[in-house]
């Protein structure tokens, strides 16, 4: 039993604790995926971390070593208790019990008035994993990196590349924001409960500014999603039947030669730099 297993343990022994299945919660007892969160993290004592599912606090605990401040967000009651025992030896934390998709994120750093990086690492419930991504990247909070654990599957389809079966509208949603990697995956047996699937830890690194220009960043992520609604349609196919530019497919198909798209492309095909000059095209 390595370290984190029986520290893990531990603790679920003593507060007499179980996972909640509804809410997805499963316990890390692997100790050289913690180490791998905690280094990709490159946290040090000028970092603002927020960590978004702390648990039983054995990650947090990790970064209150290395942080300047962390700030746990977590959803359960249950843990709160458990956190302020775990973390007793520590003073640079603080504890938010209440659903990450509610809390006014901006508010909360606005309140620390922090001046040196901010930093988010999740292990996240996989059924809200796609909502808190978008809010961490949409909200433009000055994040400088995320490090998340997430269901495998969806780490592949956040770094696929184009023209893949996993590449889709959150590929490019998140290539908007920055650059992820998949660092490490982790087996089902990593945890306890185990889970039914296996995961990934993957890192944004948030970009200063966006890899692309577009001139209406909203129209740009709703022909996104519209061209992926019905991915195995053309291009040509799937931009007129949105609905967004009228159905006029000879003007639709004399945009895309414009731009050096073919009409039978299918938008798995293409770049995020394509889809940048396709609706820029298209919003003149």
């Amino acid at each position: 039993m390595n370290n984190l297993e029986n520290k893990t343990r531990t603790i679920i022994k003593k507060f007499n604790i179980k996972a909640n299945k509804r809410l997805g919660q499963n316990f890390l007892i692997d100790q050289n995926v913690l180490d791998t969160i905690t280094e990709e993290g490159e946290v040090c004592k000028d970092d603002l971390v927020i960590e978004i599912g702390p648990g039983l606090g054995v990650l947090t605990a990790e970064l209150c070593k290395k942080a300047g401040r962390v700030v746990a967000i977590e959803l359960d009651r249950r843990f709160i208790d458990i956190l302020e025992d775990v973390l007793s030896e520590y003073n640079n934390y603080k504890i938010i019990q209440g659903d990450i998709l509610n809390i006014d994120l901006k508010g909360l750093v606005k309140e620390f008035n922090h001046q040196g990086d901010i930093k988010v690492i999740a292990n996240l419930p996989y059924y809200i994993t796609t909502p808190v991504i978008f809010k961490l990247l949409e909200e433009e909070l000055g994040i400088k990196s995320i490090v998340i654990m997430v269901q495998k599957e969806v780490a592949q389809r956040i770094t696929a590349s184009p023209g893949g079966k996993e590449y889709g509208a959150l590929t490019i949603a998140v290539a908007y924001y920055g650059d992820a990697n998949i660092v490490l995956h982790v087996p089902s047996c990593s945890f306890i409960p185990k889970p039914e699937v296996d995961s990934s830890v993957i890192k944004i690194e948030i970009h200063n500014n966006p890899v692309i220009d577009v001139v209406d960043k909203k129209l740009f992520f709703k022909v996104v999603r519209a061209s992926f609604t019905q991915r195995r349609k053309t291009i040509l196919n799937s931009i007129a039947n949105s609905g967004l530019f009228g159905e006029n497919k000879s003007d639709i198909k004399s945009i895309l030669d414009s731009v050096g798209i073919k009409e039978n492309q299918r938008p798995e095909e293409l770049s995020i730099h394509d889809f940048a000059r396709l609706v820029n095209k298209l919003n003149k």
